[in-house]
């Protein structure tokens, strides 16, 4: 494992004359983006969504055919909707890790053949610390966001990661939990499978469980009083144990008891998560709150953060939509950062992480 090494500056980005090529293909999103002074000029996201569905959840073999033939096109549209081309590039970023090794060796061997060509320098982005950053991007349509007072709390929470970080500058993490088993993200795409609701999991229980009582079936909370780290294994045992129990599956698809279902589950993960956000807040007497991955993306998760922050006087950043889930200027945003910081530039030789832990 390569070392992690410490970031020496932090000059602001918008005094920082950069145009960054931000590169992802960790799962199962191939993405490109283009990142000029602080601002997101571009971002494209080319989903696998229809190629993984019929199997309930990402083929890694599958995804890595996918990122190859989708790679080069995405770069070319990123850098036709930003009116830049090749030449302009004054850097370029690309997820080193965590995710799939298979996935993640075909934007970076792409990102390091174009940074040879070009003769710019290239930088490994962490792609969990890139999520936590993704609320402080800016969109040139967008209003200019405030920077945040340190330390923040943040919770990153998707299909691979349930970690809560204390964060006390962009660069800097010190993790104080994480899933002892199932992400977040992970426990909606098993239980929807279950439920026969299909792949991607987390849309598809948030929209059935919109029409169902949280309260009619009486889930655990796993750990919720137990330190900062998550577990999510035995709720969607517990799930399954019910399911079966009472039949669900010989039920309609707009059954009340699987709506039911849906929006108990729902709200134990949910609540879990947020206590435990509000835990992180307290324990590093924090000046503000971060909310991201793709399950930040999940409305009633969106909610209840915002107002256990709203009741202690603090505010919650949490990205837009579009970029909770995995994309790439989230990349980029990181990597400009690091670049400006004197991040060491990769190699020839640099490799895959599947898995690297932020610090």
């Amino acid at each position: 494992m390569k070392k992690t090494l410490r970031f020496i500056s932090l000059t602001p980005l918008a005094k920082i004359p950069m145009l960054i090529l931000g590169l992802e293909s960790s799962c199962d999103e191939t993405a490109a983006a283009l990142y000029e002074d602080g601002v997101v000029l571009s971002s494209v996201v080319r989903s696998q969504v229809d190629l993984h569905h019929r199997y309930g959840g990402v083929v890694p073999e599958i995804a890595s055919r996918a990122h190859l033939e989708a790679i080069d096109e995405v770069t070319r549209q990123a850098l036709a909707e930003a009116d830049r081309s090749p030449a302009n590039l004054t850097g370029l970023a690309v997820t080193q890790g965590p995710g799939l090794v298979g996935a993640l060796l075909v934007a970076l061997n792409f990102a390091k053949a174009l940074s040879f060509a070009l003769n710019q320098p290239l930088t490994g982005v962490n792609h969990v610390k890139a999520h936590a950053l993704a609320p402080f991007m800016h969109h040139p349509s967008g209003e200019k966001i405030t920077p945040p007072n340190f330390p923040l709390a943040v919770l990153v929470a998707s299909g691979g990661h349930s970690h809560l970080y204390k964060m006390d500058d962009y660069l800097t993490f010190n993790l104080l939990g994480r899933t002892r088993d199932d992400a977040a993200g992970e426990a909606f795409d098993k239980t929807a499978k279950l439920l026969g609701l299909g792949y991607p999991g987390g849309l598809s229980i948030e929209h059935l469980a919109k029409e169902g009582d949280p309260k009619a079936y009486a889930l655990p909370r796993p750990l919720l009083h137990t330190g900062l780290d998550f577990s999510f294994s035995g709720l969607k045992t517990q799930v399954r144990n019910i399911y079966q129990q009472e039949n669900l599956t010989a039920r309609p698809a707009n059954d009340q008891a699987l709506k039911n279902l849906a929006a108990s589950f729902q709200a134990a993960v949910m609540e879990t998560l947020v206590h435990k956000l509000k835990g992180a807040v307290k324990l590093i007497r924090a000046e503000g709150a971060v909310l991201a991955g793709g399950v930040a993306a999940n409305e009633t998760l969106r909610t209840a953060a915002g107002e256990m922050m709203a009741e202690i006087s603090r505010p919650l950043y949490v990205p837009p939509l579009e970029w909770c889930v995995d994309n790439a200027a989230m990349i980029a945003h990181l990597g400009a950062r690091q670049l400006a910081a004197g991040h060491s530039l990769l190699e020839l030789s640099a490799e895959a992480y599947p898995r690297w832990p932020v610090t």
